[in-house]
């Protein structure tokens, strides 16, 4: 049974990666042009996180707890079900959101803000909406990875967090330049992180109650399905999109070196 002691932390830790659009936030208000070689760089490195943790750690951990339920065979059926069932649901998500106000779509700063770009508190708002569709698996995936324990949950959640910030800004920017108001922008943008730690409250409700070393290890193939489908369509793309290919891969490799040595070191 897990202890309230592992929930709360579980809690805040999603609570922090949720609001860290309000980040991109700041970053857009008080920057007058995206640097896309850092945000490329860290783009990747969040990609580079979420692919070595799922299939390094999160898949054969998920395997061997269900090893003690079924035989080997139908262990690894059921934790390939698990993660192509998180996958499926977070691209059904995705395809859901209309194009036009997709999130994953990456913007720079000057892109949003151009006066070409009509309809701008309209499109921030919708950007809000959507990111905050996507948020929610992503709350619930950042807080069950988070009730593993602390030092494979603080790589999870700082990338989490880093891919939030870009949209923080593609949310903050519009609304601020077609209303003037830097508080109602800030706020658009908290409360499009604020839908991670909604879905990781309905996760609590709904998976608690049933909570046993299976549905935990059920869950984890899931998480690893779902950070798999946010690497390939949304961060490595978004990454590429600033043209600095080298920068992103190296990213990628930094991310996967640090969690390589979280997971031996730490």
């Amino acid at each position: 049974m897990l202890s309230s002691e592992n929930i709360w932390l579980a809690l805040g830790l999603t609570v922090f990666a949720g609001l860290s659009t309000g980040i991109g936030a700041l970053l857009a208000f008080f920057t007058r042009r995206t640097d896309t070689r850092i945000l490329s760089g860290a783009l990747g490195l969040s990609a580079g996180v979420m692919v070595y943790v799922s299939f390094m750690e999160l898949m054969p951990h998920a395997m061997e707890s269900l090893e003690g339920v079924y035989t080997d065979r139908m262990a690894q059926i059921v934790t390939l079900i698990a993660f192509f069932g998180g996958l499926g649901l977070i691209a059904l998500i995705d395809k859901l959101v209309p194009e036009d106000e997709n999130p994953h779509e990456m913007h720079t700063m000057g892109e949003l803000s151009s006066p070409g770009n009509h309809h701008l508190k309209r499109t921030g708002m919708m950007l809000a909406l959507a990111i905050g569709i996507h948020n929610f698996p992503e709350g619930m995936a950042t807080f069950v990875s988070a009730l593993e324990g602390l030092d494979l949950a603080l790589p999870i959640v700082i990338a989490i967090a880093i891919h939030n910030i870009p949209e923080g800004i593609a949310v903050s920017v519009p609304i601020y330049h077609s209303t003037g108001k830097r508080g109602k922008a800030f706020l658009y943008s908290l409360i499009s992180g604020l839908a991670e730690p909604i879905g990781a409250l309905a996760g609590i409700a709904f998976l608690l109650p049933w909570w046993s070393p299976t549905v935990n290890a059920v869950c984890l193939a899931a998480v690893s399905g779902i950070m798999v489908y946010i690497s390939f369509d949304e961060l490595l793309p978004g990454a590429e999109r600033y043209g600095h290919h080298h920068i992103a891969l190296g990213g990628v490799v930094a991310g996967m070196a640090v969690m390589a040595a979280t997971l031996l070191f730490v």
